[in-house]
């Protein structure tokens, strides 16, 4: 942010005594997030800017009475899309929660709209009262096993530099491409080099060799860790740990296991995907603060991963703490157990209350047209969705792990009539069917999942990471052909169909992936989608339709379906269902 003189007077001024405060924080217990201590005192604020501790007056008072003052949080990594609303949306879901800063990856959008996907996000998250800093995408297409919307090279990612609220390159995730110094990755590192020392890795199912590979590129951080003792490899070799809790990948709960006092500054949350419905009910950085006291962790501890460390590891210096020289971006905590957040400040000024945003109206960057008509399927017919299976009765099928983003391999014996597989409601095992509609190829690739608990009907989305293709499961060709068609119709979005007949939908059209609409509307559609979900009779712990998102995602293991096919993580290649 940059200073005038007048604003450094004015500053100086303040912290001197010379001239009351613009706001003075009186009767609050201060959290001081260097020391992990709780003290007290006046807390005065001038242009947005803690300048002094003691005793202070101000034109404004707030009084913080039996109220806890603590920094504001950080969400660490976040792809803002997850959500399904635009950032300025966005921004009015995660105040109320003490979230003013997000560290977003905008390369769901990339991955569809390239260039112009990643503009739109930017200028929608201009002006607003939450910080949105930018790491730019590093791998559009994520793999060349499937077909995107778009291709992103560094000639193509340089000119966002200029921006400043662009910090660095997000996560790394095609590591074949990495360990042998491929040039589509090695040149994004090196033009990156320039601008930033900022990389944010992605490091799912990989051993230490492959740590070793990665901080040698000077990727400094990892939110993909699956065990303990991944986790504490990646803290030996200098890495960030990023804690993640979003809709389907929970790890709090196992990694917190490796907090300890001489490793928690290089540790910090983020939420990475998470559904606008359970930022509503359950939160998000403030959520995995909770989740983190509950499971032993001192609470001011947990408050310092939630600010100061992920301040730090973004290089945001003047973020994360109640002191002088840093940001007034605060919250008044009622206490420090169930953390209930009473208000949210951003530069001093109030803008969330009781759980809800009061700031400003936002004004919406509206998109373009070629971004709400990225939806290009050709006909496609009942036989383009069968899946052959000669003289077997056994196929290689994709087992879900309910909220993990890795699945099983299997090997089972399968439903088969006139040499097609069908699925099988008592054997749990479904269709599912990935169709590329982006460039209007006619690739459908198809395999058979295990564990959707689904008995009826399908379930469709464009929402597939990464590339964002169609991808629907469902009991019978009918409805998931149906299913397609009207996502083909919405430009997009998440539909559940039943008898040939649509039971409810999302419609998606700021490429394939946002609503237009605001959030409350969102929700309320969100909400009727799950109603709509129990007429299949579904009755997993988990959400189908997130689950069903990143079965679509090669960079993860076991297995995953792409437009070109089954594919194999471990193995780097598509593989036959016929066994």
């Amino acid at each position: 942010m940059s200073l005038t003189e007048k604003q450094l007077k004015k500053k100086l001024a303040v912290a001197n005594k010379q001239i009351p405060a613009d706001v003075v924080i009186k009767n609050g217990k201060i959290i001081d997030i260097f020391n992990l201590e709780v003290t007290e005192g006046d807390i005065a604020i001038a242009e947005g800017m803690f300048v002094g501790i003691g005793q202070f007056d101000g034109h404004q008072v707030i009084d913080a009475t039996n109220r806890y003052v603590s920094p504001s949080f950080i969400d660490g990594h976040v792809h803002i899309e997850s959500s399904m609303v635009t950032p300025s949306e966005y921004a009015k879901v995660v105040l109320p929660h003490g979230v003013t800063t997000v560290i977003t990856d905008p390369h769901e959008i990339g991955n569809v709209s390239g260039s112009e996907g990643i503009t739109f996000m930017i200028e929608n998250s201009e002006d607003i009262p939450l910080d949105v800093f930018i790491m730019l995408p590093s791998c559009v297409p994520a793999t060349p096993f499937e077909n995107s919307g778009a291709e992103l090279n560094a000639s193509d990612l340089e000119p966002f530099y200029t921006h400043p609220r662009v910090l660095g390159l997000a996560e790394v995730m095609d590591y074949p491409s990495l360990k042998n110094g491929d040039d589509s990755i090695v040149d994004k590192i090196v033009m990156t080099s320039k601008y930033s020392n900022l990389i944010d890795g992605h490091l799912a199912g990989l051993d230490s060799d492959a740590i070793n590979i990665f901080r040698s590129a000077g990727i400094k951080t990892d939110h993909e860790c699956n065990t303990v003792s991944d986790a504490l490899e990646r803290l030996r070799r200098g890495m960030y740990l990023m804690i993640r809790e979003g809709s389907v990948a929970k790890d709090l709960k196992l990694l917190i296991k490796v907090i300890n006092v001489h490793n928690a500054r290089r540790c910090l949350f983020c939420t990475d995907d998470k559904h606008l419905d359970d930022l509503m009910i359950e939160g998000s950085i403030d959520h995995s603060i909770r989740l983190a006291i509950q499971h032993g962790i001192p609470p001011l501890l947990a408050i310092q991963m939630a600010s100061l460390n992920a301040a730090e590891c973004y290089g945001l210096s003047n973020k994360g703490a109640i002191a002088p020289g840093y940001e007034a971006d605060f919250v008044l905590l009622d206490d420090l157990e169930t953390l209930g957040i009473s208000e949210v400040y951003k530069h001093g000024t109030l803008v969330a209350k009781d759980g809800k945003y009061v700031g400003r109206s936002l004004n919406r960057k509206e998109p373009a047209a070629t971004l709400t008509t990225t939806v290009q399927v050709p006909e496609i017919l009942s036989k383009d969705l069968r899946i052959p299976m000669g003289d077997s009765q056994k196929a290689v099928m994709i087992e879900i792990i309910p909220n993990k983003l890795i699945t099983n391999k299997l090997i089972e014996t399968v439903h088969v009539e006139d040499g097609q597989f069908f699925p099988s409601i008592e054997n749990d095992q479904l269709k599912l069917v990935v169709v590329e509609r982006h460039k209007n190829t006619g690739n459908i690739g198809l395999g058979v999942v295990k564990g959707f608990k689904l008995k009826k009907g399908a379930i469709a989305t464009t929402v597939a990471h990464d590339s964002h293709n169609i991808v629907a499961t469902g009991t019978n060709d009918e409805d998931i052909l149906k299913a397609i068609t009207i996502l083909k119709e919405m430009n997009g979005g998440l539909v559940v169909i039943n008898n040939n007949e649509i039971i409810a939908s999302l419609s998606l059209p700021i490429a394939g992936l946002l609503s237009t609409k605001d959030y409350i509307t969102v929700n309320y559609e969100l909400e009727k989608l799950k109603k709509a979900l129990s007429m299949l009779e579904f009755n997993g712990d988990f959400n189908p339709f997130l689950t069903l998102s990143f079965l679509t995602l090669p960079v993860i293991p076991e297995l995953k379906l792409t437009d070109l096919g089954l594919f194999d993580v471990k193995s780097n290649r598509h593989i036959p269902i016929i066994v």
